[in-house]
């Protein structure tokens, strides 16, 4: 077992009323790489003074204080269904900025982002948070540049998510950083979640299940292609984004995913169409972010696949789970990785 002198310290800044997904989501993420790789990680819950707060649900909870609570690899701070005047208090920036300084990475849970904003972490940077609150994000820190459909950013050693569900998604980037892919991958079918990469990414992503390739050629091609799902990729086009022939790039995909460059295409097309039509999208909406050409070419896939059209399937989905139409097709971008200096000042504090 890994001692515990080399567990990553992740710390969880929380609050009255902080949202107890924003904080059990994540913090199960970093149990669940426990039990694959024990002793990884020391979890912590903190507050402003320590001792009993409540979460959203009702439940009481005890956090140790922030002071003297020594250094963290992580420090996650959580968001709240309350508006961000009533919990982003004087006693939370101070801990926040306290913290800031004590740890390598630090994140934001939904509108954990406002803590950090008013913190001026956030300052000259790309973030996130939950889609009600972007624009609210936005007007009230003008020097934040807010990204509006984002689950999750990261923006050198600064990380926020959007909603709770989000915070799961930006955990798992962050165990893949620390414990590899193959580690990640187990943790998310131990979880029975999909697995959602931290690289450029279209909100739709295949299932925990699902190969993914190591850091490397073949990860720099899938990891583009899924980002940007609406370009015409061919092979030529995604060898030469890593300088190879296309020999040598079918050759990597065929050791590393048993698969070929043009059958990830398609089915990566196909799984963001599915995916998309299951969130509710319309059948357009579905076709553009999976980059099909049009319905029509869409349709031809479903029913070679399938044997019935896009529109049956979605029908059938609606039938049997009785869900109704919830999104527009307007898709997010998951896991927006940000150049240095994409901001407009320096280093969070």
């Amino acid at each position: 077992m890994t001692s515990p002198r080399t567990a990553r310290r992740i710390g969880f800044l929380a609050f009255d009323g902080a949202m107890l997904l924003d904080l059990s989501g994540p913090a199960e993420v970093f149990v669940a790489a426990n039990r694959q790789a024990p002793g990884a990680y020391q979890l912590e819950v903190l507050t402003a003074t320590g001792g009993p707060f409540e979460t959203s649900v009702g439940a009481p909870m005890v956090a140790a204080p922030v002071p003297a609570s020594g250094d963290f690899d992580t420090v996650l701070v959580v968001g709240s269904a309350v508006p961000a005047a009533r919990f982003v208090t004087p006693e939370v920036v101070a801990a926040t900025h306290d913290l800031a300084r004590r740890t390598r990475r630090l994140g934001s849970i939904c509108t954990g982002a406002f803590a950090l904003a008013e913190s001026g972490l956030l300052d000259g940077r790309v973030a996130t948070t939950h889609w009600k609150f972007t624009a609210d994000l936005a007007s009230r820190y003008p020097r934040v540049a807010v990204k509006h459909d984002a689950i999750y950013v990261r923006d050198e050693r600064v990380y926020s998510s959007g909603g709770a569900a989000a915070g799961i998604d930006l955990a798992l980037a962050l165990v893949e950083e620390d414990l590899g892919t193959e580690l990640v991958q187990a943790v998310a079918r131990d979880l029975l979640v999909y697995l959602q990469r931290g690289g450029d990414q279209s909100q739709f992503s295949p299932s925990a299940g699902a190969k993914v390739a190591e850091a490397g050629l073949v990860r720099r091609v899938t990891d583009h292609v899924r980002a940007n799902p609406q370009l015409p990729h061919t092979v030529r086009s995604m060898a030469s984004l890593v300088s190879l022939s296309e020999r040598q790039l079918t050759r990597l995909f065929r050791e590393e995913l048993d698969t070929t460059p043009g059958s990830y295409v398609a089915d990566l097309r196909f799984e963001i169409a599915c995916d998309s039509l299951r969130a509710g999208s319309t059948i357009a909406g579905a076709a553009a972010a999976a980059g099909f050409s049009g319905t029509e070419m869409m349709r031809r896939t479903f029913m070679n696949r399938l044997g019935r059209s896009p529109r049956a399937y979605r029908n059938e989905v609606y039938a049997i789970s009785d869900l109704r139409p919830v999104l527009t097709g307007r898709g997010a971008i998951r896991g927006i990785p940000v150049a240095r200096g994409a901001g407009t000042g320096t280093a969070a504090r």
